[in-house]
């Protein structure tokens, strides 16, 4: 193959990927504003607690923005030849590829100082939830995972035996969160809203019996194959990008015919 066809061919594929990859940035960022927008609908149907909503629609319209940013600099950069917009969208794209990297370094290095951190946190929400009145955001999101994991409490259910030591005693049958219990509705007359606040405490074998650090050990333990194999993915990805757009930066030279002119 001649480099006039090589040069033809990558710039094609460069274009045609970075292509797909903005039109699925629009996709994810239109996705996260019909989120934001129509919580009451996504919580209707996913049994989700409006602020975990609020913080997905967040992340995918960032992650949304990104995707077109990268997208936009890698197509106009190929179709018009600009080294300086493929230079951007190389440097981008290897400051990405770096802190995934970093990320999962730092992740598996300090795993053991993350998990402690994650139970303290878990224990701290478990001790601070509200005995009377709506709970608040966090406490919110902490009765989700508890319904969506099938699981009550950090180690188990008797963590809820002791958060509430500084209460009176008349609140003291009402230790368990509405969340452990295997009847999720039974406190609410609209199906799909998640239980919230303390209900009197029920007999044991209507309480998820496992605790939530447990239920999240056997998900990583049974999904980590796959995983792994998706972050491989993106990385191998990530450096084929790379590689293409650096190859296009140090061959293109002003003389270039001009692919896809009539565009």
């Amino acid at each position: 193959m001649s480099p006039k066809s090589c040069l033809g061919c990558t710039k094609c594929f460069l274009f045609l990927l970075n292509l797909f990859f903005f039109f699925l940035g629009i996709l994810l960022l239109a996705f996260s504003f019909w989120v934001l927008f129509d919580r009451q609908s996504f919580a209707a149907v996913l049994g989700s607690p409006l602020v975990s909503l609020r913080v997905w629609s967040y992340g995918f319209s960032g992650v949304g923005i990104l995707t077109m940013l990268l997208g936009f600099l890698g197509c106009l950069g190929a179709l018009k030849e600009v080294k300086v917009m493929l230079g951007l969208y190389f440097g981008l794209l290897l400051l990405l590829f770096a802190a995934q990297i970093t990320v999962a370094i730092i992740v598996y290095t300090q795993r053991a100082a993350l998990a402690t951190k994650v139970a303290t946190y878990a224990e701290e929400l478990i001790r601070e939830y509200p005995a009377q009145g709506p709970p608040g955001d966090p406490h919110e999101s902490w009765d989700a995972v508890q319904q969506q994991l099938n699981c009550c409490g950090w180690k188990g259910p008797q963590d809820w035996d002791h958060h509430d030591d500084t209460t009176r005693d008349m609140d003291r049958d009402r230790a368990i969160a509405c969340s452990c219990l295997r009847a999720p509705n039974s406190t609410h007359k609209t199906p799909w809203m998640l239980p919230h606040g303390r209900c009197p405490t029920a007999a044991p074998q209507d309480i998820f019996p496992r605790g939530c650090k447990e239920r999240v050990q056997t998900w990583l333990a049974g999904n980590l194959v796959t995983i792994v194999g998706i972050c491989i993915g993106i990385g191998l990805g990530e450096l084929c990008l790379l590689m293409l757009s650096m190859f296009l930066v140090r061959n293109l030279d002003s003389h270039y015919e001009k692919l896809l002119r009539g565009l």
